[in-house]
C-alpha cells in the first residue's frame, strides 16, 4: 500500500509503453496516476494541479527532464524521481543536485518502482510534518520562543530571518525559492522584492558564518538550500 492512500503521481516519459506499464503498476498499488509525454506537457500538467510526486524521464523531446526539474524547483518542492537508461554517475549527480529525490535506472522491476515511490513519499511526509523546532548541524531554531542557538550559543536573528532559516532547515536539503521563503516569513499574501529576500538571506548567512556554522548553499537561478 502507498504511504499516502490515493497519492497523485505524475508520470513523464516519451515512451507510451513505459507509461502504460507504470500506470498499471502504480494504479494496482493504490495510487492515482496522470501522464505527460514530453517536458512541456509535464510542466503544464504539474502547474494545473501539483502532484504528490513526479516520475520524470531525463531524455525527452520538447524539454528534457533536467530542464523540467529546474523549472519546477523554482516553484515548488514536489518530490521527483528521475528515470533514465543513462546510468552514468554524472547524470545521477546533476539530477540529484538539481533537487531530484531519487534516481531509477531503466529497465526496472515493478516492485522496485513501487518501493521507491513509497520510500520518497514517506520521507516527504515526515519532512513536511508541521513543527516549530528545527535542528541540524549544531543549529537550533525555535519558532515558539523565537530564539536560535548556533554551536550552543544564542544568536540574535530578526523574526523574518528566523522564519526563513527555519524554512531552509525544515526542508531537509530541498531547494527553497524566494517565493517559498516569503510564504514562510510573512503571514498572508505579500509582494516582497527579490532584493529584500536576498538581503535577509545574506543577513542569515553572515550570522551563521560569524558563528562558524554557515550551511546555507546558493543554488544559482533557483534559490537556497540547507546542506548540513
Amino acid at each position: 500500500m502507498p504511504s499516502e492512500p490515493g497519492a497523485d503521481i505524475l508520470v513523464v516519459d516519451d515512451d507510451p509503453r513505459l507509461r502504460e506499464l507504470v500506470r498499471y503498476t502504480l494504479t494496482r498499488a493504490g495510487f492515482h496516476v496522470r501522464e505527460a509525454g514530453n517536458g512541456r506537457d509535464a510542466l503544464a500538467t504539474a502547474r494545473s494541479r501539483l502532484p504528490d510526486l513526479i516520475l520524470l524521464d531525463v531524455l525527452m523531446p520538447e524539454l528534457d527532464g533536467i530542464s523540467v526539474c529546474r523549472e519546477l524547483r523554482a516553484e515548488s518542492a514536489v518530490p521527483i524521481i528521475f528515470l533514465s537508461t543513462r546510468a552514468e554517475q554524472v547524470d545521477r549527480i546533476v539530477g540529484l543536485d538539481l533537487g531530484g529525490d531519487d534516481y531509477l535506472g531503466k529497465p526496472f522491476a515493478p516492485a522496485e518502482l513501487v518501493s521507491r515511490v513509497n520510500a520518497v513519499l514517506r520521507r516527504t511526509l515526515r519532512n513536511t510534518a508541521p513543527t516549530t523546532i528545527a535542528e541540524s548541524a549544531a543549529v537550533r531554531v525555535d519558532l515558539v520562543r523565537f530564539e536560535a542557538q548556533v554551536g550552543g550559543l544564542d544568536v540574535a536573528f530578526t523574526r523574518t530571518e528566523l522564519r526563513m532559516l527555519h524554512a531552509l532547515m525544515a526542508a531537509h536539503g530541498a531547494v527553497q525559492t524566494r517565493r517559498q521563503l516569503v510564504a514562510a516569513a510573512w503571514d498572508g499574501p505579500h509582494f516582497v522584492a527579490d532584493r529584500t529576500v536576498d538581503s535577509h538571506v545574506r543577513g542569515i548567512r553572515k550570522k551563521l558564518r560569524d558563528a562558524g556554522h554557515d550551511h546555507v548553499e546558493t543554488v544559482t537561478g533557483v534559490g537556497w538550500r540547507w546542506r548540513a
